[in-house]
């Protein structure tokens, strides 16, 4: 059976990754494609009660213990969800995946990027995305996004300066690896995005 595409929408808080995902999605279902869409942390019922857990702002939580439930949760989402629909060749199209735990518990937390991608790497056991859209801009102008939909988890919670830091993060890793992370201009208009976002799916599935 044909493998299928693993496909990963990454960013700074407010970047539009949840729209650009449903604008995808409509996208390939409509040239024929079967899509799975999904979220971590979160994706099957396990892994949502671990996202409600992480992402309480009134439950405080340590870094490192942080990192484990984000990974726990992964591990649920691979097994129950993301694996088995690549093995149907369908599309998977996740909101976040490994980038966002390198870039907020490895670099920002400050646990150190090599030691939680050896905990990652444990988990994924190799399943990397086919293409990574890194929707990237200054903090500051994502700022507006968010104040209209309200502050809703722990790291919203953080303040620009903690935005800041992780889209340095974000950046650092597309420079490491360009020819998965693809970084898109999240200011740009809806449509913009989405065409920029439609071709580099479609030149992934040439």
């Amino acid at each position: 059976m044909k493998k299928g595409y693993f496909i990963t929408l990454e960013g700074p808080d407010g970047g539009g990754k949840s729209t650009q995902i449903e604008l995808t999605t409509r996208f390939l279902q409509e040239k024929g494609y079967d899509v799975v869409c999904t979220r971590e942390p979160g994706g099957t019922l396990s892994a949502e009660k671990i996202r409600a857990i992480v992402l309480d702002p009134d439950t405080p939580i340590y870094s490192l213990t942080e990192t484990l439930l984000y990974l726990a949760a992964r591990a649920e989402h691979i097994q129950g969800l993301i694996a088995p629909a690549l093995e149907q060749g369908k599309v998977v199209i996740c909101d976040r995946y490994s980038d966002s735990t390198l870039v907020y518990q490895g670099l920002v937390r400050g646990l150190g990027l090599e030691k939680v991608k050896a905990l990652n790497d444990l988990v994924v056991d190799g399943l990397t995305p086919d293409l990574t859209i890194l929707l990237d801009a200054e903090p500051n102008r994502l700022l507006l996004r968010r104040d209209t939909r309200g502050v809703t988890d722990r790291f919203e919670n953080e303040g620009l300066a903690f935005q800041e830091k992780v889209r340095d993060g974000f950046v650092t890793l597309a420079k490491l690896e360009p020819e998965r992370i693809k970084v898109v201009d999240a200011l740009q208009g809806q449509a913009e995005v989405q065409e920029v976002i439609q071709k580099l799916v479609l030149e992934l599935f040439k």
